[in-house]
């Protein structure tokens, strides 16, 4: 037997995958991509094109040699004091 909290739940599942694949065809709409079967984009976003090789789809580090913003910010320099204030003044309690 189910509960009527368990049917909630599952409804709501239902409702966000259908609000996610109506944004996904609005957004395949606005590019100008044809949309034949609205829903492959439950897991899929419309403008992910599947292809490895294609600069917005790749891996920055695989295409290019690049680090990723993460990389970079693990293998950056901590030991050089950096002050980052609003008013970019330096603190005076030095």
């Amino acid at each position: 037997m189910s509960k009527d909290s368990d049917k909630i739940k599952h409804s709501r599942r239902l409702h966000q995958d259908e609000v996610h694949i109506q944004r996904q065809v609005d957004i395949a709409r606005q590019v100008g991509l044809p949309v034949k079967e609205p829903h492959k984009f439950v897991k899929h976003n419309a403008l992910d094109c599947g292809n490895p090789g294609c600069p917005m789809c790749a891996n920055p580090r695989k295409l290019w040699g690049e680090l990723t913003l993460q990389e970079q910010r693990m293998f950056q320099d901590i030991d050089t004091l950096r002050d980052r204030h609003s008013n970019g003044l330096k603190p005076d309690d030095e």
